[in-house]
């Protein structure tokens, strides 16, 4: 015997065990009682709240949710001109609608991450940009040894392309570690995609050539006597 609300109940069987569902709710936190005591010594109503149906098949989900809406309006007696006093949701409603937000979700994801890409490509142009003039005379020296412009080109894209992926590589650390804790303390289950991981490093890299080419264009453009000369 258990105690509802201080209303006692018989326990009379225990329902196989499901686990959380894909909304991350517990399907076993649930208990299952006659509509009509739940009525009358829980809710106090004489009223259904709800009803839950099984369509035949899924190619007959729409037919089944026109014949409830029609016994409902019968059950209800409206007339033609009357609006329904109740809702009909089908699972393509409701698929529907969780779509439309994941899309709304994804293009704020999108725009955050541009965001966060734009104001850390220009971090980094900036950071080769102070380097180019720190080693002014650097460049210059190699150039009078011989050294080509797209040499020093090169050198600068690749500082920049390691920059960038170091910054990568630092996130897809968190990212991994903050996916453990989810799973580990929330329990909410996770899945990270290996080509997630591979997109990053590819966008960390084109983020690097992007923002690092006018710095190392720059420095590969420098006169080496002018260059020699920098103080």
């Amino acid at each position: 015997m258990i105690r509802f609300n201080n209303i006692p109940f018989k326990v009379i069987g225990v329902l196989e065990e499901k686990g959380e569902n894909t909304f991350g709710q517990d399907q076993d936190d649930v208990v299952i009682a006659p509509y009509t005591t739940v009525q009358k010594r829980i809710l106090a109503i004489d009223h259904l709240e709800q009803v839950v149906a099984s369509a035949i098949s899924e190619e007959s989900a729409p037919d089944a949710v026109t014949q409830v809406t029609e016994i409902l309006r019968t059950q209800h007696k409206l007339s033609d001109n009357e609006e329904d006093d109740f809702h009909v949701r089908s699972m393509e409603e409701l698929i529907s609608t969780f779509s439309s937000t994941s899309d709304m979700l994804t293009i704020l994801l999108v725009a955050i991450a541009s965001i966060s890409l734009l104001i850390g490509g220009i971090g980094i142009m900036n950071i080769m940009y102070v380097s180019v003039k720190e080693r002014t005379k650097e460049i210059g020296l190699r150039m009078a040894v011989g050294g080509k412009g797209s040499d020093i080109l090169m050198q600068f894209l690749i500082e920049a392309i390691l920059i960038s992926i170091t910054g990568g590589i630092l996130g897809v650390l968190l990212g991994l570690g903050a996916t453990v804790f989810i799973e580990k303390f929330l329990n909410w289950p996770t899945s990270v995609a290996l080509y997630s991981i591979v997109i990053s490093f590819v966008v960390c890299a084109l983020t690097g050539i992007f923002f690092g080419w006018y710095p190392a264009r720059k420095a590969s453009a420098l006169d080496p006597i002018t260059a020699l000369r920098y103080e």
